[in-house]
């Protein structure tokens, strides 16, 4: 079935044969049309109140032509006439009536970037209210779109009043507080107000009780929605402006200064989604005061132990003198600190811990871990009396202190009921912290002169301003003064030696370090060999520890350096490397030899050994961490980590003969020795490890036969086929037996066709 092409798309279609160019300036003019000039202003009226700064944006967006876009604002007479106020690009746009307020910079506009703009009023008038018009000039090369905006602003008279008024500023704890407040506006359209009531306690911040409006909702502050919603908060809406709230069931910590505020609001945005305040204003409502039927004390703290520098005890006690009217109520104790001195307006306290009405302590995050390990403790000495003690005070401790005590009285509910809080007079801990200061100086104590003499030094530490120590020492090793250090072996605090990255198995008693004095360190370091010489010292780190606590690092220093530096008088050796063939086929047998010579004066056979080691690198190998493929050590041992068609063997005493059996791919690559020899001392019989000797690589390659780089894929391609052939018969087999079994004219065709033939027969 054909479908059927509509008549456009036809001759778009012929139009594409030859050059194709038309259809394609079709879609790109099409495109174009989709994309006009959008010019936007905000949604809505814009009501400000008269006497406030204000700023309208106008943004211009999908426009041709340079970034840098041009805007004039106009003001829409009521005759559709247009009054020029401000121009980006033409200063005298504006018209003479409002040329000296722009002038004076009462009205101007504020460029916010390459296509947007703000026509500003640093204080609008009520004469401003009007439709205010966003013009682009057009950069286009088509006009499409829309090139101007209008938002309407309207500006209101400053009418609204607040008067509040408490009806009893003085009442007894229990009773109710009325909290009356009268906000009074002249009536404007599309504006709505709200009341908000706030407290403040001294000179603490004022604090949010409840707030009624815009939208006729209520919103409760953080710390009295428990209250309002057991019913200790209460409207009074009686109509006419007039506003209350009713606090029930006063409390002491109810004393303090009230405040009563009023916003005036408007809707803003699409559909008046959005909230915004355009005024607001407060008034201090007076103090009320909470006369308590309680349950009075009065709280002192004192220091009974000031700490005079770090780890000395703190012991802060906290007593509660003057108490009246407890009967069966209970106390509890807060315990809080700050980092600022006292008298610090902007002072932040942290709990540390509390101890409430039942007696249960109660931590605060940051001190848990101290508390739980006893270096903070948090008790009642007495009913009255209340310790806080820290074991070992620190750095981190120096700041002010202040404990609150908090009353306590049993409810109907068999609950507990908080019925004043009484805060302590801060007390200050201070000290000048010591700056701790530690010092390492190294000696020789025996001096390493020839190879396989023993090397010793000791370090003596001097501490200052630490306590609680414990040392830690780590000997270190460069090869060159300055040079890339190596770590030998250390000795922890806690006295575990510790091997570091001296790893040569058959040297590993050659290093000794112990603690032999109550601040001394002495290294040893038996049998010198010319590897060991170099620049040593001691790198000491001093530890302290609190109470059942890790330990915690201080301070380091590292002490001068001790070089071992006897003079080498040992022959010089050369090593090298000689392949018999570098090309051989699979399966042969290629032998390589590491020829090690000696350059200068020769020692007698027995008093020389080597450590062999081979090689083999591929292409994918790693230079870090090659393992060899077979080694012998200086006694004769083998040892292999490749393949068991590997050998080595001594066939003189400077030759060693790598021997590579039936040769297969994978053996292909780069090879080379390595060699560490060992000289006997004929002054203390110990054997000398001489530094390590390396040789050039030879490289060995397979050749590759053509039959056998081509049986694997014939006869791959050749059973591939014979199965292919195999299947297709089988496959035809099956369709004929299906074909002729399911005829059922077939058949009978055939048999009258036969007995035609036997009749004329």
């Amino acid at each position: 079935m054909t479908k059927a092409i509509p008549w456009e798309n036809h001759r778009l279609h012929k139009m594409d044969k030859g050059t194709g160019l038309r259809p394609v300036i079709l879609i790109i003019a099409l495109v174009s049309f989709c994309e006009a000039r959008v010019v936007k202003v905000p949604v809505g009226s814009l009501v400000h109140v008269e006497g406030q700064a204000v700023s309208i944006r106008c943004d211009v967006s999908d426009y041709e032509g340079p970034r840098d876009q041009d805007f004039e604002w106009y003001l829409v007479l009521a005759d559709e006439k247009l009054l020029s106020i401000v121009s980006t690009f033409d200063s005298n746009f504006v018209d003479s009536s409002m040329r000296d307020r722009v002038n004076s910079g009462e009205i101007s506009y504020n460029k916010l970037g390459d296509a947007a703009v703000e026509l500003k009023f640093k204080k609008v008038r009520a004469t401003d209210s009007g439709v205010y018009r966003c013009s682009t000039p057009s950069t286009d090369s088509v006009v499409r779109g829309n090139y101007y905006a209008d938002v309407e602003l309207k500006v209101i008279g400053d009418s609204l009043k607040v008067a509040p008024v408490i009806p009893k500023s003085a009442v007894s704890e229990g009773e109710s507080v009325e909290l009356q407040c009268s906000a009074t506006r002249g009536f404007t359209e599309h504006t709505f107000l709200s009341v908000t009531w706030s407290f403040r306690k001294e000179s603490s911040p004022l604090e949010e009780i409840l707030t009624f409006g815009p939208d006729d909702k209520i919103k409760v502050g953080r710390n009295y929605t428990q209250r309002y919603t057991d019913g200790g908060l209460q409207l009074d809406l009686r109509g006419s402006g007039f506003y209350g709230l009713i606090l029930k069931r006063a409390k002491p910590s109810d004393q303090g200064e009230y405040v009563c505020a009023a916003q005036e609001w408007v809707r803003q945005g699409e559909e008046g989604r959005n909230w915004r305040k355009i005024l607001e204003k407060s008034e201090e409502m007076g103090k009320v005061v909470v006369t308590p039927t309680e349950l009075q004390f009065k709280v002192t703290l004192t220091a009974s132990l000031n700490p005079q520098s770090t780890s000395e005890p703190t012991e802060l006690r906290c007593e509660v003198v003057d108490l009246l009217h407890l009967q069966d109520g209970r106390l509890g104790v807060t315990w809080s600190y700050s980092t600022n001195t006292p008298g610090d307006v902007s002072q932040k306290k942290l709990t540390i811990a509390s101890l409430n009405e039942q007696g249960a302590l109660i931590a605060d995050s940051q001190y848990q871990q101290r508390l739980d390990s006893g270096d903070i403790a948090v008790t009642r000495r007495e009913s009255n009396i209340f310790i806080l003690r820290m074991l070992q005070t620190r750095d981190v401790d120096m700041g002010s202190y202040s404990c609150a005590v908090t009353a306590w009285k049993p409810t109907k509910q068999s609950g507990w009921e908080k019925t004043k809080e009484v805060q302590s007079a801060p007390v200050t801990v201070q000290w000048t912290p010591k700056i701790p200061v530690l010092q390492v100086v190294a000696h020789r104590v025996r001096e390493a002169s020839t190879g396989g003499s023993t090397f010793e030094m000791s370090c003596q530490v001097t501490g200052q301003n630490l306590k609680n120590l414990g040392y830690s020492v780590l000997i270190r090793f460069e090869e060159t003064a300055g040079g890339k250090s190596r770590k030998v072996l250390s000795l922890s605090q806690d006295s575990v030696l510790q091997l570091e990255e001296w790893s040569e198995p058959s040297r590993i008693d050659s290093v000794v370090l112990e603690k032999t004095g109550q601040l001394e360190y002495r290294f040893r370091l038996y049998g010198a060999q010319v590897t060991d010489r170099g620049v040593y010292y001691c790198d000491v780190t001093a530890w302290t520890r609190h109470q059942s606590q890790d330990w915690i690092k201080a301070v380091s220093a590292e002490s001068n350096k001790i070089e071992i530096a006897f003079l080498h008088s040992g022959p010089v050796f050369n090593i090298s490397i000689h392949s018999e063939a570098n090309n051989v086929s699979p399966g042969d047998t290629v032998q390589m030899k590491c020829i090690i010579s000696i350059l200068e004066a020769s020692p007698n056979t027995g008093d020389m050994a080597f450590d062999v080691r081979w090689f083999h690198k591929t292409d994918r190998a790693v230079d870090n961490g090659v393992q060899p493929l077979i080694s012998m050590d200086r006694w004769g041992v083998v040892k292999k980590t490749g393949s068991n068609e590997t050998s080595l063997e001594r066939t003189d005493r400077h030759t060693f003969v790598l021997s590579l059996h039936k040769i297969e791919d994978r053996d292909v690559g780069e090879y080379y020795c390595t060699a560490t020899p060992w000289l006997l001392s004929p002054a203390t019989g110990a054997w000398n490890k001489e530094k390590d000797l390396t040789s050039a690589s030879s490289f060995l390659s397979v050749k590759t036969q053509l039959w056998e780089s081509l049986k694997m894929p014939v006869g791959y391609g050749l059973a591939a086929a014979l199965i292919a052939g195999l299947l297709s018969v089988l496959l035809g087999l099956a369709v004929a037996h299906c074909c002729f079994s399911r005829n059922p004219m077939h058949t009978p065709r055939s048999r009258n066709k036969l007995m035609d033939h036997l009749e004329m027969d």
